[in-house]
């Protein structure tokens, strides 16, 4: 059986951490895996395969900076001498993290690279850090990069050529008989109501996820009469924020974090999506499974996926998020059956060719 190794950085709630559970789970009985993390916590932690052995590498973050070299380069070498080159394979998962990066690029020359965001939004357009963010992850060192959407890949290949043929488009497995079991379990806090239901699942991050303009969006929509109310599940940097601004708006609620999300994703009318980038959203996937429309603003390949499909794409605006919103309120969305099979038998086609050093 061969070994693996994948990298991250925990297992707190995320599409990331997700999406690297759902993959484990797929993966444990075909090969021996390590997983390492930063930091060993996060409420997926229970759901990993026994079979999985979990180790963590945790850099020393002393703020004496030469102290914190010192320990850090021993830290290096004590992994080395331990794992260099140990592993058939090796997956660095959670592409902000560079300690990730370097247990991957260690652990086997076979070793690949998850990208799941566009890092030039998140970088503002500035080339310079965008180029030097890869440069300092050692770009160059992994066999394959992964990217979970086709947009992300396009991005990074218009700054990197030089990498054409590392580069793959692979997205990420979903685990749909689990969803769809867990989507009939009884919630006390949420109930399907009669008037359309919004909900918004992820985490509160000003930055990327922009729940402002979905807040806005609603307090424009009750002045011009319509019946709704809209869900928020999640919690994060901005959740006090976001509760501010929504503090007289009674058609907003706040559910804070589920372990299990679905019951409250199929009992919606509708998921909301307000981003201003993303990699692939798990999110996507979910709702594509239980039935449920989505209102997306324009990232990742929701053009090509999601658009008049399985939803609606809008700018990436707060009246882009209103105009998505009040269109399904006047006209509704029926989306397009989804076959969760055949969208995970294809990817584990292309994860087992990345493996297998293809």
């Amino acid at each position: 059986m061969k070994k693996i190794l994948f990298s991250a950085y925990s297992l707190d709630v995320g599409g990331i951490e997700t999406a690297l559970v759902t993959l484990l789970k797929e993966l444990a009985n075909k090969y021996e895996i390590t997983l390492v993390l930063e930091k060993k916590q996060g409420i997926f932690l229970k759901q990993i395969p026994q079979n999985v052995n979990i180790i963590t590498y945790t850099p020393n973050n002393n703020k004496f900076v030469i102290f914190r070299k010192i320990c850090n380069y021993f830290k290096q070498l004590k992994f080395r001498l331990k794992y260099k080159d140990k592993f058939d394979f090796a997956g660095c998962f959670a592409t902000y993290s560079f300690p990730a990066s370097f247990v991957a690029r260690t652990a086997s020359k076979n070793s690949a690279l998850w990208i799941h965001n566009n890092y030039l939004d998140f970088y503002n357009n500035d080339i310079a850090q965008y180029r030097e963010y890869f440069f300092d992850l050692k770009i160059n060192e992994f066999k394959k990069i992964i990217f979970v959407s086709n947009i992300d890949k396009q991005v990074f290949m218009a700054q990197f050529p030089e990498y054409a043929k590392k580069a793959i488009t692979c997205n990420n497995l979903i685990d749909y008989k689990k969803i769809l079991n867990l989507s009939n379990e009884k919630v006390k806090d949420f109930e399907k109501e009669s008037i359309t239901t919004f909900i918004n699942i992820g985490r509160h991050d000003e930055k990327q996820k922009r729940l402002t303009r979905i807040i806005e969006a609603t307090k424009k929509l009750n002045k011009e009469g319509y019946k709704f109310r809209v869900v928020f599940v999640g919690t994060g940097t901005a959740t006090n924020i976001y509760k501010d601004l929504a503090k007289k708006i009674k058609n907003i609620e706040f559910l804070g974090v589920k372990q299990n999300p679905y019951p409250y994703l199929k009992n919606s009318d509708a998921m909301i999506m307000s981003s201003d980038y993303e990699g692939y959203p798990v999110v996507y996937v979910e709702a594509k499974i239980l039935g449920i429309p989505i209102i997306t603003t324009d990232v990742s390949d929701s053009k090509k996926d999601i658009d008049r499909k399985y939803g609606l794409v809008v700018e990436k605006s707060k009246k882009g998020v209103f105009n998505g919103m009040k269109e399904f309120l006047d006209k509704g969305f029926e989306p397009d059956k989804f076959n969760p099979e055949e969208y995970n038998a294809e990817i584990l086609k292309e994860l087992e060719r990345i493996i297998e050093g293809d």
